[in-house]
């Protein structure tokens, strides 16, 4: 009898969203629909205490995630769990379950169930990249509230290091599979900036999203390559892909364990010239990571995750003993603090929803609308700057008159306290994030006002391409290799320097070790990036001289093709990540 053919290999194509290369057996994270009985009940009190005690079960459940996310992969990731609990305190949803039990006398899952399904429909229908997420969300939690109301359990563990393979992977999915378990991570659905893909990158696992026809090619345990640099699934790999996966990953692996013995040299290139690599940070919890990598400072705290963590507007003493915190586990680093940047994808309770979110009333425009919010956090900020060295940046300033407002309230907190007796331990240095269009073309106005300036990529590339970073139906046109990115990123450098202020960079770009050669090569003078991201971008700038950075960013900006760019990108770090021979 003839031996049963081996199964041809099948190429899939999607988005890289994390970097590096896997081989294992797939995982499939699918969640069947469960079948919720339906029947009348005659003590509506009993059925609403049951619901009761299933939104209190789902709100300790996504706690523990959250503090075990935290734990894990640090403060920003942990604050996508504060969205879940919001959806458990939404009045619309919840007061209408408990009106339909109360009206129709039928038991509370069914109607749970079926008011559940109706606001993730009509969510996921509006043109809003905020409001779908927000359905996602929906999905997910009333998931959880429904396994509680019927008594059953979470799918999560696979049982051995595996590739984890779904149509939509939703934060707790992601959350509740132990890391010892998660070669990488594979979704039909979703975008670079998806929160799966976010994840991904916080766990250091290979990632690509957006790839059609995944389930329906996949069986569980059918062998899989995700290749996360090149966007790439290959189910049922040939001997040929298979040895060259393999051998990517472990010399993937072999970088990774050299890099992470670091040998404590000052951050410096071939030359002896120095270059400054910074944190990324959500709170004071992610400073461990900071130090461990020996980052030269903090580029950015995203001060909104408190805010979103309590899921309210906190007064000036609970900020400033946050803050304090940072400024004390910093100990003598310097500290950069973004004010609020709360809209777009970040939302409160109490915030109106808008037809589009990202170009509405959030950040500095809140702010400065919003005095009673604005100061009291100034005041904070600047309390916590008599203890250590901090600076101060002003997110999505669009010009000069904005700038010189939120500087002008600044100035007046700074009055204030001064005659308090809280003064500084060093001068506070005042800054603006360049992330809209309006604010580039600008740069050099506002450099002339400020002490720095701060690129944040991952917004900027959005505004300036129009291209919604988290919808997934224009996913691939988010490019940041586009021509008319490096031009404006040459810009904004450029100005900077014409007027003597420092520019950095603090969007994900500044991760990608290519990358951050190419923006030193344009004229960034300081990076900050997600601690993790540290050991190898500072190993690939150390192989490297100004004359190669600057003949870099000369190429791609000869470019007419992003793609060219992308691969000349990931030739140059590769060429520095190779062992030298």
């Amino acid at each position: 009898m003839d031996a049963t053919p081996s199964p041809k290999e099948l190429v899939l194509r999607g988005l890289s969203a994390a970097p590096g290369v896997a081989v294992g057996p797939a995982y499939l994270l699918q969640r069947g629909v469960a079948k919720v009985p339906k029947y009348a009940v005659a003590d509506v009190d009993a059925e609403l205490a049951r619901l009761r005690t299933a939104l209190d079960a789902t709100r300790a459940q996504i706690g523990a995630l959250r503090d075990e996310v935290a734990r894990r992969m640090g403060e920003s990731e942990a604050a996508i769990f504060e969205a879940h609990l919001l959806v458990l305190e939404d009045d619309l949803l919840v007061g209408e379950v408990e009106r339909r039990v109360r009206r129709r006398k039928l038991n509370v899952d069914h109607v749970f169930s079926a008011v559940a399904a109706r606001y993730i429909k009509a969510i996921a229908k509006i043109d809003d990249a905020f409001l779908r997420e927000r359905a996602s969300d929906i999905r997910d939690v009333t998931g959880r509230v429904l396994d509680n109301l019927l008594g059953l359990g979470r799918a999560g563990r696979a049982g051995e290091p595996s590739v984890i393979a779904a149509s939509e992977l939703t934060p707790s999915d992601t959350a509740a599979l132990p890391a010892d378990e998660v070669l990488a991570l594979v979704t039909e659905g979703g975008s670079r900036n998806s929160h799966s893909a976010i994840m991904a990158r916080a766990l250091e696992v290979p990632a690509v999203v957006g790839v059609h026809g995944l389930v329906a090619a996949l069986a569980a345990g059918d062998t899989v390559v995700v290749d996360g640099d090149a966007g790439e699934v290959i189910v049922h790999p040939s001997p040929a892909a298979l040895e060259r996966a393999r051998a990517a990953a472990e010399a993937r692996a072999a970088r990774r364990r050299a890099l992470l013995a670091d040998d404590g040299r000052p951050d410096a290139d071939e030359e002896g010239a120095p270059f400054v690599l910074q944190a990324n940070i959500g709170g004071a919890d992610d400073l461990a990571d900071a130090r461990a990598t020996r980052a030269a400072g903090v580029g950015l705290y995203r001060t909104e995750n408190l805010f979103l963590r309590l899921d309210g507007w906190p007064d000036e003493a609970t900020q400033a003993e946050e803050y304090l915190r940072v400024v004390r586990e910093a100990a003598g680093m310097p500290v950069t603090f973004r004010t609020l940047d709360i809209g777009g994808d970040k939302h409160l309770a109490g915030h109106e929803p808008e037809a589009n979110p990202f170009m509405g009333f959030r950040a500095l425009r809140l702010c400065l609308e919003r005095p009673e919010v604005f100061r009291p956090q100034l005041r904070a900020i600047l309390r916590a700057a008599a203890h250590g060295p901090v600076s101060v940046m002003f997110p999505m300033v669009s010009g000069l008159g904005e700038l010189r407002q939120a500087r002008a309230a600044l100035a007046s907190v700074a009055a204030e306290l001064a005659a308090e007796g809280v003064r500084p331990a060093s001068p506070v240095r005042v800054g603006a994030m360049i992330e809209i269009p309006s604010a580039s073309v600008v740069a050099d106005a506002l450099a002339a006002e400020c002490d720095f300036l701060s690129v944040g990529t991952n917004d900027l590339v959005q505004y300036l391409l129009a291209v919604d970073r988290g919808n997934d139906r224009v996913a691939s046109l988010y490019d940041p290799c586009h021509p008319a990115v490096l031009l404006t990123l040459r810009h904004i450098f450029a100005s900077a320097a014409n007027r003597g202020a420092p520019c950095g960079v603090c969007g994900e770009l500044a991760a990608d070790p290519g990358w951050a050669a190419l923006l030193l090569g344009l004229g960034a003078d300081t990076l900050s990036m997600t601690a993790a991201a540290i050991p190898e971008v500072r190993h690939v700038l150390r192989r490297t001289r100004r004359e190669d950075r600057e003949r870099l960013a000369a190429e791609c900006l000869r470019d007419a093709d992003p793609a060219a760019t992308a691969a000349r990108l990931r030739e140059f770090a590769a060429a520095r990540l190779r062992p030298r021979a």
